[in-house]
């Protein structure tokens, strides 16, 4: 894996799975929101909340005890949003082996005291 830091870090206990056992999918979705939501609050300098969440794949899978790491990475700044990538990737617990188990795009927009969308930029910014 690229050497990178996370922006959360979290371990799958039992209470994290699904009916079949496995690390429920809601539970990885939000601690990408939970990653995305600190990224877009830092950035934007001020409260932002999550607008849409698209783009969003479990190709992995994780095991209670495995260690998720999420990464986030900015892919367009609009006037008043933020479009984030968020990247979730599981370590098996005694091990180094690492896997990508989630990954999605999370729209956020910056709001001001009265909750009303609030200018983060003079102009558009594209990652690439």
């Amino acid at each position: 894996m690229v050497d990178r830091t996370p922006l959360i870090r979290a371990t799958a206990m039992p209470a994290d799975t699904n009916p079949y056992g496995g690390v429920f999918g809601g539970w990885l979705m939000g601690q990408m929101g939970l990653a995305c939501g600190s990224f877009a609050s830092r950035h934007s300098g001020g409260k932002a909340i999550l607008v849409a969440a698209d783009e969003v794949r479990f190709p992995g899978a994780m095991a209670v005890g495995d260690e998720l790491s999420v990464y986030v990475e900015l892919l367009r700044q609009g006037r008043t949003s933020l479009r984030l990538k968020a990247e979730a990737i599981g370590r098996e617990r005694d091990g180094d082996k690492e896997t990508v188990v989630a990954s999605g795009e999370f729209t956020f927009v910056a709001l001001d005291e009265n909750n009303r969308p609030r200018l983060i930029a003079a102009e558009e910014v594209t990652d690439g």
